[in-house]
């Protein structure tokens, strides 16, 4: 997957995507790189958890996920990462287990588990992808 950064000025930076454009902004209307870092991991969980229901015709309606990222204050890193699925009067009790489950196959979750190596570098623009700058 090939993803294109641009910065058009300020503290905006923008990822472009398939035709899409992801909007960032550190100081503006547009949610921080971090927020949307953070933000993926919830909504992630949150597709598993409809593809679970859709399959068993389950409504989503109600289902909500209240995501708490914990801070420590010594590292100024976050240590933990709470997702709590809150489900509906009504959720078939049989599927309380297996909705966490769903939860936990998270592809972004995953990457987190065994992350990729992250390789940065400088080229001349030409062929960014392609090969090592100078």
């Amino acid at each position: 997957m090939i993803m294109e950064i641009v910065l058009p000025g300020g503290d905006r930076v923008d990822a472009h995507l398939d035709g899409q454009v992801i909007r960032t902004d550190q100081d503006g209307p547009a949610p921080e790189p971090f927020e949307l870092f953070l933000a993926s991991i919830g909504t992630c969980a949150g597709i598993y958890i409809a593809r679970f229901c859709q399959k068993r015709q389950i409504p989503t309606d109600g289902i909500r996920i209240r995501q708490n990222a914990i801070h420590n204050q010594e590292t100024r890193m976050f240590e933990k990462i709470d997702l709590e699925i809150q489900l509906p009067e009504g959720f078939p009790g049989r599927y309380r287990a297996a909705v966490i489950r769903a939860a936990e196959q998270c592809s972004v979750k995953k990457h987190l588990a065994n992350p990729p190596e992250i390789i940065t570098r400088t080229s001349d623009g030409s062929s960014a992808m392609d090969r090592p700058a100078g």
